[in-house]
């Protein structure tokens, strides 16, 4: 393969970077992203790497501290902080912040008496006073200013995160926006208030709730303990302890915001469209003169031994079980890194690692997963196995050991490494398509300390890593000192029911507005003009010597390609499609065993997938533009000469059956298996599958059958790539087998949305701490073009986001939920199309009707707020303005719209429409809709830990077993 020579034409076609600047900044020769790196006189550092594919930037502001440095006495502090980060500034989240201090100043001495007291009575008794303390101090609280600042400039993705090492914050900004976004950035970080306290304290215990009911969560934190029983890797968790959760601390987290909060320990990581010169003078003038601190120490812990013996421990939980396993490694900015990012790849790619070919695809166990984890002061690799029907965990831990075991002994082809390698450069040009990923990787080099310069230099050091070296590696690393989870599956006895506080709700006081709110949405910044596609020359046309439709797109920016089959019906038609697609990537060929085809995919940088959909069905090949027509060959032959393993099959039922009964045991798929049979009755994508009688005793020939049928069908042929149309046409022509007439694609039988003409309850059951509940209003209400304007704006003034409603009155207003939304959503099938309404939360279970009556009072008398409105309706066409659909996107669009109907972009016409909305229209709109309308309410929870008397006086209750929602 040509691919060096592929990769240095790619970087060097992205030139360097300018040598004059008003600003003094770091490069990197050969570095593909051009990156900046300034660090201004305070310390602060920011990376900015162009990319003008779309005119918007991803920003993230990194902040090097996380639950690692939590204080001992207040696990989860870190995390706490990000949710109250939200919550304003003296500028913004308040009417008159000299009036409310000296109430925010009580609360917080409250609290520190509070977290004293261990009377259970007393303790009661001071929350109310705290209550009542907060009741005065929200009359000038705005909730969700910081979520209205992001909806009026036009934001995407608003949210943060919080883990071991790094507290980062995450904006999708237009790129005319930068000036706005830094303006509110910057007194965020220099002047957070912390206020609404309580009620966002019971929005983290809710999270924490959620955290309680994942055995995945609790196998992670035993882990740690067991790999750094002396570090805050181990002995804390970022979510933190019950207990510290319910005795916060103010104070503390001052401290804490005001020790690491500071200029020289962060960073903004900038990917987008934009002049550099200009966001650093926007950045300088915002952020310049926050002050840096000489104070910024982390704590420091002595090393952690190496484990000498496997250490074990077991966790408890309702899921199936698995087993863990870990490895203690070195900090994230070792070199280290390196050889183990090659050696997770050389274990498990998803297609040719020895785990992928010796375990996953012989079916030795239900599946082996396995991955790096970057940390600063330690990273961590990890196994996690699962068993199949009647297999011992401990059998399957030998498995996982017995690949490690031959990654020493150099049991492996010698294509693997060279694969490897270029793979990873493959999956690196992919990335840069991505600012999401481009700022990633900023916020990591950031965090764990790692050079710039080693980052873009990381190829060529793993170009040079022989086979010997990482037999060496694996031999001094993955010792016997590994640490090994059980997870077991019973009922948790260590699980301690929270008890719902007496909280007053606070105002939402959605019709007020501060000073620089009314500023940034009132600013003039030079407008994004929006680009909508043309289907009649976005893209090229032409056909097959079958007649077939082609859409070509040519890219011209590298080599990469991606050539898409699109067949119009899927598993509504066929319900073993999905089944025959995850068999056929068990096989080989006559030529070829199933461990060879994957190997000759990978040596050659391509993949193919299948996406079979409810009414679609998609054979998708992508990859290295040089290699893809030797890549369509063996997909082919795989289409359609696929050799028959009985065997295989044999196993592949043993692990999908047991796969099911699995799936009884996890909260979430309990809930999508309730959600579908409430949804569309009994007929419905969960239940819509071969049975086992079915599975057991259909030949596996006919499985294999279904999909050389797919040469007998009519199809489109979508393509993103370097070739130019002829030579495509020549290469599908010839290469692309099909039937000499090809038919019409078989009917899709439909699954059709249950009305709901009166209250209904239907009630499954799952014992955990909260409960999982939806309400659906449908009366086969006909979807058309024009209700796609409003229902946009609607969705984001009501449910759609921090900034709606629902989040305000559930979440802000209450601390009901960490989690809750509602929609009201469109189901765009050709054969039916329709409109419908849900809401969607996560509760804790003694807190259901309290969800249940906030739910139906702002649903029956929507809450009404002019400047509300004219916030989502901005951020709405802002939104659209600033998108940009590329690529083999744009044929895909044009494809979903000609199935419902629509020759054209419909956001055209859904841009033209929004600024002629007002709020009466919304009003009207949701009056219409959803007020006072039946709902059929859709429950999962254990019904002895729930208010059944208050829930039977809205309707009757339907239980619904767990074998009926599943069918199997």
């Amino acid at each position: 393969m040509k691919f060096k020579s592929f990769l240095i034409a790619a970087i060097l076609s992205l030139g360097t970077a300018a040598t004059t600047s008003a600003y003094e900044y770091e490069t990197v020769k050969g570095d593909p992203m051009q990156t900046r790196i300034y660090t201004l006189p305070n310390g602060l550092k920011v990376y900015l790497s162009v990319n003008k594919e779309q005119p918007r930037i991803q920003t993230y502001v990194a902040v090097r501290t996380g639950s690692r440095n939590d204080p001992a006495e207040t696990t989860g502090l870190a995390h706490y902080l990000e949710h109250l980060m939200f919550k304003g500034t003296r500028l913004f989240g308040t009417t008159d912040a000299a009036k409310e201090q000296p109430y925010l100043d009580d609360i917080e001495r409250r609290y520190e008496h509070y977290r004293t007291v261990t009377d259970p009575e007393k303790r009661r008794q001071l929350y109310h006073e705290i209550d009542s303390v907060s009741q005065i101090a929200a009359q000038y609280f705005i909730p969700n200013e910081y979520d209205k600042l992001m909806a009026a400039i036009g934001a995407n993705g608003t949210n943060a995160y919080t883990s071991n090492d790094v507290t980062c914050y995450v904006e999708n900004i237009p790129s005319n926006e930068v000036d706005n976004w830094a303006r509110i950035q910057a007194d965020r970080f220099q002047n957070m208030v912390i206020r609404g306290f309580h009620t966002e304290l019971e929005a983290v215990y809710e999270e924490y709730n959620m955290h309680l009911t994942s055995d995945f969560d609790k196998e992670w934190a035993a882990l740690g303990r067991k790999l750094f029983p002396t570090h805050p890797y181990g002995t804390q968790t970022t979510i933190g302890t019950q207990e510290h959760l319910k005795n916060p601390s103010i104070t503390n987290i001052k401290n804490y915001f005001k020790h690491y909060y500071v200029p020289n320990n962060v960073a903004i990581c900038m990917a987008g469209d934009f002049d550099p010169e200009a966001v650093m003078a926007t950045i300088d003038k915002y952020f310049g003169s926050w002050k840096k601190s000489e104070q910024v120490k982390y704590p420091h812990f002595a090393p952690v031994k190496d484990l000498t013996a496997p250490a074990d421990t077991t966790v408890i939980g309702q899921e199936a079980e698995n087993v863990f396993l870990g490895w203690k490694m070195d900090g994230s900015a070792s070199l280290q890194a390196d050889t183990l990012d090659v050696i997770d790849r050389m274990l498990a790619n998803g297609n040719a690692g020895l785990i992928d070919i010796n375990v996953n695809q012989k079916m030795l166990c239900q599946g082996v997963q396995s991955g790096k984890i970057d940390m600063r002061d330690y990273s961590q690799f990890i196994m996690i196995g699962q068993p199949n029907e009647g297999q011992s965990l401990d059998e399957v831990k030998a498995i996982m050991l017995g690949e490690i075991e031959k990654l020493k002994r150099g049991e492996f082809s010698d294509k693997l490494l060279p694969s490897v390698k270029n793979n990873m450069k493959l999956e690196f040009l992919r990335s840069l398509d991505s600012n999401e990923s481009r700022a990633t990787s900023f916020v990591n080099t950031f965090v764990y300390g790692r050079p710039w310069k080693t980052q873009v230099e990381r190829f060529d050091r793993i170009a040079g890593i022989t086979k010997e070296q990482i037999m060496d590696f694996a031999r001094r690393h993955f010792t016997d000192g590994y640490a090994i989870v059980y997870k077991r599956q019973g009922e948790d006895p260590t699980q301690k029911k929270i008890e719902k506080p007496s909280i007053t709700p606070i105002p939402s006081n959605r019709d007020l507005q501060s000073a620089l709110v009314k500023e940034i949405k009132e600013s003039k910044v030079k407008p994004i003009e929006p680009v909508f596609l043309d289907y009649t020359k976005d893209f090229a046309r032409t056909t097959t010597k079958k007649k077939q439709p082609v859409y070509y797109i040519q890219n011209t920016q590298n080599d990469l390609f991606e050539l898409h089959f699109v067949y119009d019906f899927g598993s509504e038609a066929n319900k073993w499609l999905p089944y025959a697609t995850d068999y056929l990537d068990l096989l080989g060929t006559g030529t070829m065993s199933a461990a060879e085809v994957k190997e000759r995919f990978y040596e050659l940088g391509c993949e193919y997938s299948f996406t079979p959909t409810w009414s679609t069905m998609t054979v998708s090949l992508s990859g290295l533009g040089e290699n893809m027509t030797e890549a369509m060959k063996l997909m082919e032959q795989m289409l359609n000469n696929a050799k028959v393993d009985n065997e295989a099959y044999s196993k592949y039922v043993d692990n999908l059956l047991k796969g099911r009964r699995d799936a009884k045991l996890n909260q979430k798929e309990n809930f999508s298996a309730l959600r579908n049979y409430a949804f569309y009755g009994k007929y419905n994508p969960t239940r819509n599958v071969p049975d086992s009688t079915e599975l057991v005793t259909t030949r596996p020939q006919d499985v294999i059958n279904m999909i050389a049928a797919l040469k007998n069908y009519k199809h489109d042929v979508v393509y993103y790539g370097p070739l130019a149309m002829k030579q495509l046409l020549a290469t599908v022509n010839k290469n692309h087998i099909t039937a000499k007439t090809l038919q019409d694609a078989p009917e899709n039988k439909p699954y059709k949305m249950v009305e709901t003409p009166k209250n209904e309850i239907l009630l499954a059951p799952y014992d955990a701490k909260n409960i999982y509940m939806m309400q659906l209003h449908n009366v086969d209400q006909k979807w058309t073009p024009e209700d796609e304007a409003k229902i946009s704006v609607f969705n984001e003034y009501f449910g759609g986001g921090m900034n709606g409603i629902v989040f305000q009155e559930l979440r802000e207003s209450r601390g009901l939920a960490y989690s809750a939304f509602a929609d009201y959503s469109t189901t765009k099938r050709k054969e039916h199309q329709t409109n419908y309404a849900y809401t969607y939360i996560i509760s804790q279970n003694d807190k259901m009707m309290d969800c249940i009556r906030v739910f139906n009072n702002i649903l029956d008398t929507m809450p009404q707020s002019q400047a509300a409105f004219e916030l989502a309706q901005q951020a709405a066409v802002k939104r659209i303005a600033s998108q940009r659909i590329t690529k083999a996107n744009i044929i895909f669009s044009y494809l979903g719209n000609k199935r419902i109907g629509i020759n054209y972009d419909l956001r055209r016409d859904i841009y033209a429409a929004m600024p002629k909305l007002t709020l009466e229209d919304i009003v009207k709109f949701e009056h219409d809709n959803m007020a006072n309308k039946p709902w059929l309410y859709i429950i999962l929870g254990d019904e002895n830990n729930l208010d059944m008397k208050s829930l039977e006086k809205i309707a009757p209750v339907k239980r619904v077993a767990t074998e009926e929602i599943f069918t199997f």
